[in-house]
């Protein structure tokens, strides 16, 4: 029988999310899996702003290239991490059931941080909502894996960092949790908390080997999510929040956009059936930008370009 070869990212939590596939792989299939470590562009340059290096795909380039060069059958990605724009020659049989998606503090609570706090984060999404809630708040970018994350707060070098809250639980780390924000008060990333697996398109077998640990609720807001930046054709750094979810029967959509320096904040909430996860996308997109979302996504363009 064939043993797949799943493709992975070397940190500890990207290993965690390859393990998880792999054992839920066999235990809907009985198919053995081994995972190989794959080096990628967004962990060569670790010290670099995303917003320098350019936030698409530098987390699954290297991956996407294994797989074409079949070094790998498998690649597993935190969603957050994929483009909107998939190359034609791959597909993603496996959404895996979604994590939470809140983002969380490590360090300190939000009402805590004194006047002027140093807060580390990397995501531009989550500096513009904290600079809205907190403008006095000192923001610096940090990259880096969880670990070294949390190592910055230990030292005292940041008085807080913020994180998904879903990558701690994966870690067993969610006790150094000090505050938990829900999506009312900073908005997820598009993908948040949620897991998928890539293939070649022409490998079928493999395909059909991922299709059990696909979960439908969870395709469907990703779906809808996805849409969304898509139309507003941003990547991973885009001032964008968006939460889809099934409630009630209901596909429930709330998405903000918010200028860098957080004095903007424009946010909307749509409904549609499940079935047009993608219109639902595409329809928040226009109701942001007649809300005022699109001179802020030029004003970002402005300060990047």
């Amino acid at each position: 029988m064939r043993i797949l070869r799943i493709g992975t990212r070397g940190s500890m939590l990207a290993k965690w999310q390859a393990e998880s596939v792999r054992k839920k792989l066999f235990v809907a299939t009985g198919v053995e899996a081994e995972i190989v470590i794959i080096k990628t562009s967004g962990d060569k340059m670790q010290h670099a702003p995303l917003t320098q290096i350019g936030g698409k795909g530098i987390f699954i380039k290297e991956l996407e290239d294994a797989l074409l060069e079949e070094t790998i059958d498998l690649a597993v990605h935190s969603v957050k991490d994929v483009p909107t724009d998939i190359p034609s020659r791959f597909m993603f049989p496996a959404v895996c059931r979604r994590d939470d998606v809140r983002d969380c503090l490590v360090g300190s609570t939000l009402a805590n941080l004194r006047y002027g706090a140093r807060v580390g984060t990397s995501s531009l999404r989550r500096q513009a909502q904290l600079r809205h809630l907190r403008p006095d708040l000192d923001l610096r970018d940090l990259r880096g894996n969880v670990d070294t994350r949390l190592r910055k707060v230990e030292s005292g070098e940041y008085e807080a960092v913020m994180v998904a809250k879903a990558g701690l639980d994966r870690l067993g780390l969610s006790k150094r949790i000090s505050e938990v924000l829900s999506p009312e008060v900073c908005m997820p990333a598009v993908g948040q908390g949620a897991i998928g697996v890539e293939c070649r398109l022409k490998d079928a077998e493999a395909g059909d080997l991922l299709a059990p640990l696909d979960d439908a609720e969870t395709r469907t807001a990703i779906i809808a999510e996805r849409a969304l930046l898509g139309a507003l054709q941003g990547g991973c750094q885009v001032p964008l929040g968006a939460w889809a979810r099934v409630e009630r029967g209901e596909l429930l959509l709330d998405a903000c956009v918010c200028s860098v320096d957080g004095s903007q904040y424009v946010k909307q909430r749509a409904t549609a059936p499940p079935d047009q996860a993608a219109q639902l996308g595409e329809h928040m997109a226009r109701l942001l930008v007649e809300a005022g979302a699109q001179s802020i996504l030029e004003e970002v363009s402005r300060q990047r370009g």
